[in-house]
């Protein structure tokens, strides 16, 4: 028989382990606590309070709305079965305020603006990336089995991550036909604070996307990968500053494509798959909804979930040999 220690050695995977176990054990039990996601400055401004508008006018408010849709996406819920989860929860809570039933719920999911909860301070070290989310179709098995058809539908989303603190600073969503290329300036124009650095996938490698990065933050590390067979776009006797992209390419062929990854810190952009994988975990990679406004709330309301689960707080994992 053939010797296969070696490669059994060589693919074990890589061992973690905890540092702050108790902290992140008690913010995993805090997820399930209705008191986070219910809280009361959302009941506080449970009553629509804008201004007036044409026809009817809307008797809750956005945040009301925003935590119901909260408590559907974290418990996995329909939207009877959330109507009939808060008008429990306030007949216990003895709050005296109606609740939205179903078809409003829905109705307002199309219109809802949301907020996405950021604590991140200072310079933003951004992981930008994509995913996909089924929305209708075979599932996995029958596709492996028997192929996929053409009714077979995704939607993109697209997402900034902070390195650092592992939040979401930007998401949207968009059909699966949008390069990721396109969806860069929308994402930066989300972010207020100033930027250190922007990493992404050999997809963001574009002028414009270059173009972008320089204008908004012209100080920030770009860390972008060029592709294999990528040209030089700006030679040594232009009359201006060395191109990131450039400076790249030279360093690869001198040094190698793994050297430069190493030596440029490429390997944070794994962190940007780590939050699709928590995303993909805890709510799932489908949506509901089947109109494009309803699915982009929905969307955004897991992210915005995901970042107050963020903030309950995060395993201090260190690797062990």
């Amino acid at each position: 028989m053939p010797n296969t220690t070696k490669v059994t050695r060589s693919r074990r995977k890589a061992i973690y382990h905890i540092r702050n176990w108790p902290a992140y054990d008690r913010a995993l039990v805090k997820r399930g606590s209705l008191t986070v996601w219910m809280s009361e400055d959302a009941l506080q401004a449970w009553q629509y309070q804008g201004p007036a508008q044409r026809g009817a006018q809307f008797d809750y408010s956005d945040q009301a709305i925003e935590a119901m849709w909260t408590l559907k996406e974290v418990f996995h819920l329909s939207n009877r079965q959330t109507e009939g989860l808060v008008r429990s929860l306030f007949e216990l809570m003895q709050v005296a305020l109606s609740v939205p039933d179903h078809s409003t719920l829905s109705r307002r999911g199309k219109t809802v603006q949301l907020r996405l909860p950021k604590r991140a301070r200072g310079p933003l070290h951004l992981v930008m990336d994509s995913s996909g989310l089924k929305v209708y179709g075979e599932g996995e098995w029958k596709v492996r089995q028997y192929g996929w058809s053409r009714r077979r539908t995704w939607r993109k989303f697209h997402v900034a991550v902070d390195t650092e603190h592992g939040e979401i600073q930007a998401a949207m969503l968009s059909t699966a036909g949008m390069a990721d290329a396109e969806l860069v300036e929308p994402l930066l124009d989300q972010i207020a604070q100033s930027i250190a650095s922007v990493a992404g996938d050999g997809g963001y490698d574009k002028r414009h996307v270059y173009t972008t990065l320089q204008a908004r933050a012209p100080t920030a590390d770009i860390l972008i990968p060029p592709q294999r067979n990528a040209r030089i776009w700006q030679h040594g006797n232009a009359q201006a500053p060395p191109h990131p992209r450039d400076e790249a390419i030279r360093f690869i062929r001198t040094h190698g494509r793994k050297h430069w990854k190493v030596e440029s810190g490429y390997h944070q952009r794994s962190l940007a798959e780590t939050a699709m994988f928590r995303f993909k975990t805890i709510f799932s990679d489908r949506l509901s909804a089947r109109l494009l406004n309803t699915q982009a709330t929905q969307f955004g309301v897991r992210c915005r979930a995901l970042n107050i689960m963020t903030h309950l707080g995060m395993p201090d994992s260190y690797k062990i040999d």
